[in-house]
């Protein structure tokens, strides 16, 4: 199974059969609960959407369904399903809500509809730091690839024991680099996900090689699909606002900007190079599932004002 669904299933009542389905598979979810539950959907604004005319979304304890039969999910987008005690509100779901990601081809000449659908379990990042701890919440509609990835690392120790290696005052802290000195990666590069998500203070992006063109023009193939690992934290909205549409933001600091604004008063041995006089490192990454009790996306939609990723029930 895909690496974050079958770490995370285990905290939730809806388990999908498998993670990637063709068009014309049915959506097959196991329902492991000890009540009766509603299914619900959200897309990723939040909006509600409504089973489709002659289908029950009431499930009765343990169940096999396939949600396209209850949901329609014929429009390429991502969607947010939930598991509901029977008569209570969306924010009193059960369990572990699923991402479901309708993907379009977007290749020229491509037929229309959707190509293939992924299914995941909804998780968030929670980073302990040297400075204190902070709760990163995902963009999962604009970079699910760089998501993906970011989440691999993590599961696997990646980051644990990693620096951050620059700071720049006012702009951004960077880390992610194995070699802690802004040369290193996983050994890959990423398809670049840039996307219309605003640099805005708090905002994760991933870091990339720069076009010697720039910013006169946008990066080349070769300099925009060159992310792998190292990551940077927005300080300033004004400053960091000509990153826009030229790197891949997927996530937010919801919770722990105190820490990251102490990471960022470290002291430099240069301020063109941004290295630090001491790396401060990344203690644990963890990627923890997203619950009624603790779910960062509420956070995430009140810091937003167009609620641009996840959703709070």
């Amino acid at each position: 199974m895909h690496a974050i669904a079958s770490t995370l299933v285990l905290y939730s009542i809806l388990i999908p059969t498998k993670n990637w389905f063709s068009p014309n598979q049915p959506l097959l979810t196991h329902i492991k609960s000890t009540e009766a539950v509603t299914l619900m959907m959200t897309d990723i604004s939040g909006q509600n959407i409504d089973p489709t005319a002659g289908a029950t979304a009431e499930i009765m304890k343990e169940a096999d369904v396939d949600l396209k039969q209850i949901f329609p999910l014929s429009n390429p987008g991502t969607y947010i399903v939930y598991a509901v005690p029977k008569g209570e509100a969306m924010k009193g779901f059960v369990g572990t809500p699923l991402v479901i990601h309708v993907r379009a081809d977007n290749r020229p000449g491509a037929p229309l509809g959707p190509m293939v659908v992924q299914i995941e379990a909804m998780a968030y990042a929670q980073m302990t730091t040297e400075k204190g701890g902070m709760t990163i919440a995902f963009y999962y509609d604009a970079a699910p690839h760089t998501i993906e990835n970011f989440v691999s690392l993590a599961q696997g120790g990646f980051y644990d024991g990693l620096a951050f290696n620059k700071i720049v005052k006012d702009f951004i802290v960077q880390g992610g680099d194995p070699r802690n000195d802004g040369t290193g990666g996983p050994g890959y590069r990423l398809q670049a996900e840039f996307n219309d998500k605003q640099h805005d203070e708090g905002v994760i992006s991933m870091s990339r090689q720069i076009d010697p063109n720039e910013p006169a023009s946008m990066p080349r193939s070769e300099f925009a699909n060159s992310a792998g690992s190292q990551f940077f934290i927005c300080l300033n909205r004004e400053n960091c606002k000509q990153l826009d549409g030229r790197y891949a933001a997927f996530g937010r600091v919801v919770a722990g900007m105190e820490t990251v604004r102490s990471i960022a008063a470290t002291p430099v041995t240069n301020a063109q190079t941004g290295k630090p006089e001491k790396l401060i490192k990344i203690s644990k990454l963890e990627i923890r599932p997203v619950t009624a009790k603790d779910n960062p996306y509420v956070k995430l939609s009140d810091l937003a004002t167009s609620r641009p990723a996840g959703v709070g029930p």
